[in-house]
């Protein structure tokens, strides 16, 4: 038996989830969360074989929250859920840990397929986006410049678009005001962006939102 950690702050979606899984007779739903400090706290008491985590939750996002699971002593394998079909979202989630990368609109017997192949040591990468990433990321050098931000300059830039205030940035991310801005100041200046307008303007252009 396959168990399974669902992570995701919408109620419908997760709910969905559980129902879909729980019509496959080799995996099990043992935990959910709401958020990224909550997944933590559950792995750390339910042992489990793979975390579905949505990559936008409140507090700590998901591709902060990979890191901190491939920390944890026997940590599970990690398949990323988006709503985006974004080649350097995907590109970026599998570079610092994640097993496999779905989209929330995939055909609900694919994601039962990257559960077990994931589950299983193996790695998944959404059909639709596989063949973009070869041309998109391996053959060339015409990244976006989100591209070019580091994690936290786009945890940063992804709350800003939210319209999360600089501290309110600082509270969730833990951090000071000065160095929320600080990130700010560089990422503005990365996406050649002058307002916070500019940089929802760039997020919906590059299907970031």
């Amino acid at each position: 038996m396959i168990r399974v950690l669902v992570a995701e702050d919408h109620t419908i979606v997760r709910e969905g989830i559980k129902q879909l899984i729980g019509m496959a007779k080799d995996l099990q739903v043992v935990g959910e969360a709401t958020n990224g400090e909550q997944l933590l706290e559950t792995l750390r008491q339910v042992p489990c074989e793979v975390v579905l985590l949505d990559i936008s939750m409140p507090g700590v996002n998901g591709l902060e929250a990979i890191p901190r699971i491939r920390a944890l002593s026997n940590p599970p394998a990690i398949l990323m859920l988006s709503m985006h079909d974004e080649v350097q979202m995907a590109a970026r989630a599998l570079k610092i840990g994640a097993a496999g990368y779905a989209t929330k609109d995939s055909d609900p017997a694919l994601l039962l397929t990257a559960i077990r192949k994931v589950a299983s040591g193996g790695r998944y990468i959404d059909p639709a986006l596989a063949d973009r990433m070869v041309f998109e990321v391996g053959l060339t050098d015409s990244r976006p410049p989100h591209a070019l931000l580091s994690e936290r300059e786009f945890s940063v830039f992804e709350r800003l678009v939210q319209g999360e205030g600089v501290n309110e940035i600082a509270q969730q991310l833990a951090v000071s005001s000065k160095t929320v801005s600080t990130h700010k100041a560089r990422l503005m200046q990365k996406l050649s962006a002058h307002s916070v307008a500019d940089l929802v303007k760039y997020a919906v252009e590059h299907k970031l939102v």
